[in-house]
């Protein structure tokens, strides 16, 4: 089962990537709540190394209020998460698919939702060059 859109990013920095995806979610209207920096919680917590990796936590205020709306414990899938990481000497951009996200919920009214949450992700990897 497919759970996620994913981009090859044509970047040279890694902190580029991350503000260029910034940018393309508040253009789709989507607001960043969090910012999980991986590579550092694993260095800190575990003493460990591991590549840049960072969750971002975004939210459309108007459709998170629609998906409450039609179930009230859809915030367990909230916020969207999109991770920008780096692989082999290469960037990715990746977020959920949330018409995937929605098929396990038995509620048409979100799988309206998600598929217009889900284009505006796409707009978003359309955006990042």
């Amino acid at each position: 089962m497919q759970y996620s859109l994913r981009k090859k990013v044509a970047a040279s920095d890694f902190s580029e990537v991350v503000e260029e995806t910034k940018e393309a979610l508040k253009e789709q209207g989507f607001g960043i709540l969090t910012v999980v920096d991986v590579q550092a919680t694993l260095s800190q917590k575990l003493g460990v190394e591991y590549g840049q990796y960072i969750i971002l936590g975004a939210c459309n205020p108007p459709l998170a209020y629609q998906a409450l709306q039609a179930e009230k414990e859809i915030g367990l899938f909230l916020p969207c998460n999109i991770i920008v990481y780096e692989e082999n000497s290469e960037f990715f951009v990746s977020t959920i698919l949330p018409t995937a996200a929605m098929n396990m919920l038995d509620n048409p009214a979100l799988q309206k939702v998600a598929r217009e949450v889900e284009n505006k992700l796409r707009m978003v990897l359309d955006h990042i060059e």
